[in-house]
């Protein structure tokens, strides 16, 4: 070991702090010759603005990673406070119906044919431009060729908890 490296934290302490960084909710979704899936994530990030590229993280045990590198293209929806039953469902644990199932909400085709969820707070439909694995997930960084904004405010998620944005006026 280097003299100058400190040891890892420890996994629990890490996710225990990680998890109260208030974070949008996003689902991501590609349809293709390799399979539509949809998986709701919160680590989506703007990458840069020219060319304009987004990134989002995928564990690489979800079936989603292969289904998105195969159809090379995906979307990322993201979520406003009132779809949280999107969120729910495309985590696997929805409060009616069958996890990762389309049929349970409104959807909308894209220019680039993918699922894209009725009335998002932003839409951002992506060619994939490139993969990196980092850890236990890979990274997918879209160009994006296609932006949609909505007037909604996003769905937060922080602390094991979905939430609002509260406006208030002052300082």
């Amino acid at each position: 070991m280097n003299a100058m490296a400190k040891p890892l934290v420890r996994a629990e302490h890490f996710t225990a702090a990680m998890g109260l960084a208030a974070t949008g909710v996003s689902v991501v979704t590609t349809d293709g010759p390799h399979g539509r899936f949809g998986l709701t994530v919160s680590a989506v990030s703007s990458v840069s603005a020219d060319p304009p590229l987004v990134l989002c993280c995928i564990n690489r045990k979800s079936p989603a990673v292969a289904a998105v590198e195969g159809n090379g293209v995906f979307a990322v929806n993201l979520l406003s406070a009132s779809h949280r039953a999107y969120a729910e469902t495309f985590s696997g644990r929805p409060r009616e119906g069958r996890p990762f199932d389309f049929s349970n909400h409104d959807w909308r085709d894209g220019e680039l044919g993918l699922p894209l969820v009725t009335d998002a707070t932003a839409i951002f439909e992506c060619e994939l431009h490139d993969r990196i694995d980092a850890g236990t997930h890979r990274i997918f960084i879209g160009r994006v060729v296609a932006a949609h904004s909505g007037a909604a405010d996003p769905l937060v998620y922080c602390n094991r908890a979905f939430r609002r944005i509260i406006h208030h006026e002052g300082n």
